[in-house]
């Protein structure tokens, strides 16, 4: 399927979750827990926060965790915490494979829920174990965040959109019960570049997309962002500045030697291979959007 088949405010056409009975869950659920862990990826931290969690959370106390911050582009990781400072929200750094920043997550739940402890504290309440709610994308960490947070293996992790498929409570080991939350998208969007965002770090299912279209458009946004980074990895010195984002793609697929009969180009396996990289930051840290980049999706953030 190309990109020109999708209708990229239809991304129902891109994952086919269930938004309607995940949102029902969270609804259901939000009255039981204290505050509400948003977890978003660092490097797309405007397409991977979905516009509805305000209206979703009904005034709960949410903690925004940048997750995968160690893949993304430190100096923008920074801009990022200064946004959501100045926006009078609350954020942190974390990188859940790593174990990046995940010791400061209760310390900060017990900041933002200090009067809600002096409450408990004064009616003899003070063991009273805080409830969260886990919400993301799909392919965002949520299971990765929950295991660590437990010091075992309690939800199953994959490297792929989709793996939660129900809520599940788990008691963490820090003072936490946790409420894991399936993945879910939102019904539409009128950014094309979100859904795009969202198929270069792995929130769309690949074998829903055109992969080859998929991995030359992110060789356009990688050439616009970070050149350096892009040339040093695949080797492409000299770039001509008219150079389309297909053959760069070429490019890269040749000097790498990846050939089929004929002399022709192996899409497949080239494309695979620069999206694979670009998640593992083998190209490099990377952040695909920084504040200011408001332009195409700025609900997404108010």
């Amino acid at each position: 399927m190309n990109m020109s088949d999708v209708n990229p405010v239809n991304p129902i056409q891109w994952f086919p979750g269930h938004m309607a009975k995940t949102r029902r869950i969270i609804a259901e659920n939000l009255s039981q827990v204290d505050i509400v862990f948003e977890l978003l990826d660092a490097r797309a931290v405007i397409s991977s926060r979905n516009p509805e969690i305000k209206r979703l959370t009904a005034g709960k106390p949410v903690l925004t965790l940048l997750n995968k911050s160690d893949l993304a582009d430190s100096a923008v990781n920074k801009k990022w915490l200064e946004y959501f400072k100045s926006a009078g929200e609350y954020a942190l750094l974390v990188d859940c494979k790593n174990f990046s920043g995940i010791n400061n997550i209760y310390p900060e739940v017990k900041k933002i829920l200090s009067e809600k402890l002096e409450r408990y504290k004064n009616k003899g309440m003070s063991g009273r174990r805080l409830r969260a709610m886990i919400l993301g994308i799909p392919n965002v960490g949520k299971s990765s965040l929950l295991n660590k947070l437990c010091g075992a293996s309690k939800a199953k992790v994959e490297d792929r959109p989709g793996v939660t498929l129900r809520k599940q409570w788990v008691s963490a080991n820090i003072g936490l019960d946790l409420l894991d939350m399936p993945g879910v998208l939102w019904p539409k969007f009128e950014s094309e570049q979100v859904g795009l965002n969202l198929a270069f770090i792995g929130s769309i299912k690949d074998d829903i997309l055109d992969s080859h279209e998929n991995a030359a458009k992110l060789c356009g946004v990688l050439r616009r962002k970070y050149p350096e980074q892009l040339s040093a990895r695949y080797k492409l010195a000299d770039l001509p500045e008219d150079c389309g984002d297909y053959d760069i793609f070429e490019r890269i697929a040749r000097s790498r030697g990846f050939i089929i009969s004929g002399g022709e180009i192996d899409d497949e396996r080239c494309a695979k291979t620069i999206l694979t990289e670009f998640r593992a930051a083998k190209i490099g840290r990377v952040s695909l959007e920084v504040p200011g980049d408001m332009g195409y999706a700025e609900e997404n953030l108010y």
